[in-house]
Order: structure tokens, then C-alpha cells, then sequence
């Protein structure tokens, strides 16, 4: 009896670092998602903010669209997310949003067109994304 329930632990054991390392290694398209989200919200607010209106804000909202159109259907293709990943996108979604407005209401009312207001804008406004997929890149 001993000797099958060492042999049955030995194959749980082998299972389970099976499954964990299939848990890494699928999870490693997030790191592109987020690096691809943090690069298109820099390029919308770019867009949004030195482009002449309404051709800028038509052009990043399209961008944007068709960014996040074509991250979703990658994510739902997707066979693993890690644990508690609905969690981490949540706030890599609100972190996003917070500094996206932070950066799009004052420049829209006072800053519109003005370069120095939305470069640096535009790379705090990537932030979220790029090191959510280097920290995600690290686990």
C-alpha cells in the first residue's frame, strides 16, 4: 500500500509542476498586451493633443479603438491567465484611466498643441502599461 501511494504523490507532484510551468509560459502574452496598450495610449494622446482637432482626436480614438479591438480578441484566444489577474488588469486599467485624465482635461483646456505638456503627458499616460508588462515580464 505504501509503495502506490508514494508512486500516486510522485505523479500528483509531476502533475502539478506540468501544470504550473504550462501556467508560465501561457501567461506570457500578457507582457505583450500590456507593453502594446501602454505604446497606443501614447500614441493617442499624442495624437489627441498636437494634432489640429477634429482630425487628431479622430485619428488617435481610431487608433485607440482598433488597439483595443485587437487586444481583446488576442486576450479571449488566450488558453491561461495567471491568478488574480482580473485584479492586476483591473488597476492597470484604473492607473491608466486616472493618469489619462489627469493628462487629457488640463491639456485639452489649457494646453492644447502645446508639445511640452503632451510628450511627457503621453509617456506617463504609457507608464501603466509598460511596467505592468516589465513586472509581469519578471514574475
Amino acid at each position: 500500500m505504501g509503495e502506490y501511494a508514494s508512486r500516486d504523490a510522485a505523479a500528483a507532484l509531476a502533475r502539478a509542476q506540468e501544470l504550473g510551468s504550462t501556467v508560465r509560459s501561457g501567461t506570457k502574452w500578457y507582457v505583450w498586451y500590456q507593453v502594446i496598450f501602454g505604446c497606443s495610449a501614447a500614441v493617442m494622446v499624442l495624437c489627441v493633443g498636437l494634432l489640429a482637432a477634429p482630425q487628431g482626436v479622430a485619428i488617435g480614438t481610431g487608433i485607440w479603438v482598433a488597439t483595443i479591438a485587437g487586444l481583446s480578441v488576442y486576450s479571449a484566444r488566450q488558453r491561461v491567465a495567471r491568478r488574480g489577474f482580473g485584479r492586476w488588469h483591473a488597476g492597470l486599467i484604473t492607473v491608466w484611466a486616472l493618469l489619462y485624465l489627469a493628462v487629457l482635461l488640463p491639456g485639452i483646456f489649457w494646453h492644447q498643441g502645446a508639445a511640452a505638456w503632451w510628450v511627457p503627458g503621453a509617456l506617463v499616460v504609457a507608464l501603466p502599461g509598460l511596467i505592468g508588462g516589465y513586472v509581469e515580464a519578471r514574475r
